[in-house]
């Protein structure tokens, strides 16, 4: 690897690669088709998105897939977007998933050694999606709020080293986020040969450890580069009928504004602000118990609930869905043991399964909804296992 001082890059360079992400990044200001036309050739409306970032998502006909929470593993991030029929499986990470329209819940930093990797495909396979008049979403979850504050507690070791390759990798591209940062996935490999020996993060190699954690802080401070690539995304997303996100939205968060809280968590993560200072933490999205990313009302298990708590949780729910008229809420956030499953009548769906190495390492499970019908796939020796459903006609 390259020689890489404990200072990283100037000042200038580094605020040259935020100002060049902000500038380029897309718009979602505006009612726009960004689809291309082939979903009109094909009979397909348009792809709708209102709000910055994106809020609202009008996609009629499609498909949509959910995905669960990745930290950091590559291999079973493929597995499931294969499983779910978008991913090609003969290591191109081409799209094939045509119309359909992906989201991931977030969570795909921490615990984990490839999580820029998984970032890249993602925005790769958005731009593919895209021109076959589908697309990709994400929402940013608690590990993503929890980096760009500067909590690494959960970082893996092998994460801060692909952190120092990532910035050599943009180095070479000369701080053009928009190449490098689409291409690095597929660059991945030719880095394998760079990690570590296994005593890299001993006690006796601490200015190496020290290069990693600064490294990881100049790409996810507020206004850093991956900071400003995850503004891009929201903490809450309607799509059609659907609510996603990572822990679960309760009423005070729609009194509040859904799209409000994803302007305010994405213009802190760009390190802006009205006053042209330091922006504060969005509370009510971020931090907290009952905030979007950490909220586990929806995701208790029952049994360790009373019946009274129980019709206090659905009315809640009620109450949320009703205010957004949506039909049901998907979130991550907590591992299910039992796999991908749905409660409250089927009007919340629980998908974090803990499939990445650094959780349960769980076979992947995802959530498919087509016209009105949801339900769970897996992949099976030698077919897609049906485990669960429900009609919201």
């Amino acid at each position: 690897m390259a020689s890489f001082p404990l200072n990283l890059l100037p000042v200038p360079q580094s605020s040259l690669i935020s100002r060049k992400l902000i500038e380029t990044s897309t718009s979602y200001t505006s009612l726009a088709d960004s689809h291309g036309s082939r979903g009109n050739i094909e009979g397909f409306k348009p792809i709708v998105i209102t709000g910055n970032p994106p809020t609202f998502v009008s996609a009629p006909d499609r498909r949509i897939i959910a995905v669960g929470d990745l930290h950091g593993d590559l291999d079973q991030a493929r597995r499931a977007f294969q499983m779910a029929g978008v991913l090609s499986s003969d290591g191109q990470d081409a799209w094939v998933g045509k119309e359909t329209v992906l989201v991931q819940l977030g969570d795909i930093l921490d615990r984990g050694e490839n999580e820029i990797a998984i970032l890249s495909l993602l925005r790769s396979l958005d731009m593919q999606a895209r021109a076959e008049g589908g697309a990709v979403f994400q929402v940013n979850g608690n590990h993503e709020t929890m980096n760009v504050e500067g909590d690494f507690r959960y970082v893996d070791s092998e994460a801060f080293n692909e952190c120092l390759n990532f910035l050599d990798y943009l180095e070479d591209y000369k701080y053009e986020w928009e190449p490098a940062f689409v291409s690095w996935v597929a660059a991945t490999g030719q880095h394998k040969h760079l990690k570590p020996p296994q005593n890299y993060w001993g006690p006796w190699n601490l200015v190496k450890r020290q290069k990693g954690v600064i490294a990881r802080s100049v790409l996810l401070r507020p206004g850093g580069p991956l900071a400003c690539e995850l503004s891009r995304h929201a903490v809450v997303l309607k799509i059609n009928d659907w609510i996603f996100c990572h822990g679960g939205l309760l009423p005070h968060h729609v009194d509040y504004g859904i799209e409000r809280l994803n302007w305010e968590v994405s213009q802190w993560m760009k390190g802006l602000s009205d006053e042209d200072q330091s922006p504060q933490i969005p509370f009510i999205a971020t931090r907290g118990y009952d905030s979007v990313v950490w909220n586990r009302l929806y995701s208790r298990d029952l049994s360790d609930l009373e019946d009274y708590q129980i019709n206090q949780i659905q009315h809640i729910l009620n109450e949320t869905l009703e205010a957004l008229d949506a039909k049901g809420m998907v979130v991550g956030h907590t591992p299910q043991l039992a796999g991908v499953n749905c409660k409250y009548n089927c009007s919340i769906w629980r998908i974090d399964v803990g499939m990445s190495s650094g959780v349960l390492n769980s076979r992947p499970e995802v959530l498919e909804i087509v016209d009105g019908k949801a339900r769970v796939i897996r992949s099976g020796r030698d077919r897609i296992n049906e485990l669960q459903t429900a009609d919201y006609t």
